[in-house]
């Protein structure tokens, strides 16, 4: 209460202007700045070639992204923020929430994960955590987000709404318990959704007013389009791309922080080599 949550904490050196914009933009859907990045594949597909002919591991697109972002997020901290009841906060550590199908068909059951990270990992450690945590919900094993879910759907419709509504006011005040914040994926620094895996184009998704998500992620399936590949020459070349819907709560950090926390995803993921380092130079919000 007062200000005080078990997972982030109020962060007092505020530039005026972004001080005001939660209480003129109050909910996540009001301040949603959306974007498609086009990812050129021809660096991301050789790291993956080679990581496979010399390390043996069999690296996916979806690994990469989850580095990339974790490592993004380690060295520009504002974009890990989140506002709740007007205030900004700094998050404890990074998380990243996956949605998850069970089975690829239709009648099979959808579950979410959450993963934790502090920003120091190399590429090795987030995919072994990708692939265990994956491996440990799929078929008929149920987690505690799901157990959750399930023990609110048991009640009558009018006490689900009325559940979800109070959860609400108590995470609002900084009464929620931090056992719900721990298994919620709606709280949480990035909401991934691999829509590469079911072939579809990727989307620009809406973020929850529910939980304290700052970023959604969708990933799309590659598409090969003429690129210029020599801004003198003027050389056009088909090149494999895979397009990247991301959506950003706007009160968080300004524009420009924004942009280039972007324009560093981008670098990363079109030159993966540096996840194969842990990274010892993490920046601290201050």
């Amino acid at each position: 209460m007062f200000g005080r949550r078990c997972d982030g904490k109020k962060v007092r050196n505020i530039d005026p202007f972004m001080r005001i914009v939660p209480h003129i933009m109050y909910d996540r859907n009001d301040a949603m700045v959306m974007q498609f990045q086009e990812i050129d594949c021809e660096n991301l597909d050789k790291y993956i070639f080679d990581k496979r002919k010399k390390d043996g591991l069999r690296l996916t697109y979806m690994d990469v992204v989850m580095a990339s972002f974790v490592r993004v997020l380690s060295i520009r901290p504002k974009l890990n923020r989140f506002i709740m009841n007007g205030r900004i906060y700094k998050r404890n550590n990074i998380q990243i929430s996956l949605s998850v199908k069970k089975k690829l068909i239709d009648q099979a059951e959808e579950t979410t994960i959450k993963m934790s990270f502090d920003g120091t990992e190399s590429i090795n450690d987030i995919m072994d955590k990708i692939h265990q945590t994956v491996k440990e919900n799929q078929g008929e094993i149920h987690n505690d987000t799901d157990h959750i879910a399930k023990i609110l759907t048991r009640t009558p419709n009018f006490l689900i709404k009325a559940s979800v509504r109070f959860l609400m006011w108590m995470d609002k005040h900084g009464m929620l318990s931090k056992k719900i914040i721990d298994v919620s994926p709606f709280h949480t620094s990035i909401f991934v959704t691999n829509l590469k895996s079911i072939k579809m184009e990727a989307v620009l998704h809406h973020i929850y007013n529910f939980g304290t998500t700052g970023i959604f992620v969708s990933m799309g399936k590659e598409t090969w389009e003429p690129k210029v590949i020599n801004q003198e020459t003027k050389e056009i070349a088909a090149r494999k791309i895979m397009k990247m819907g991301i959506v950003i709560d706007e009160r968080i950090c300004d524009g420009l922080y924004n942009s280039l926390s972007l324009r560093e995803f981008k670098k990363i993921m079109e030159n993966p080599y540096i996840l194969d380092e842990q990274n010892n130079n993490v920046i601290l919000d201050d």
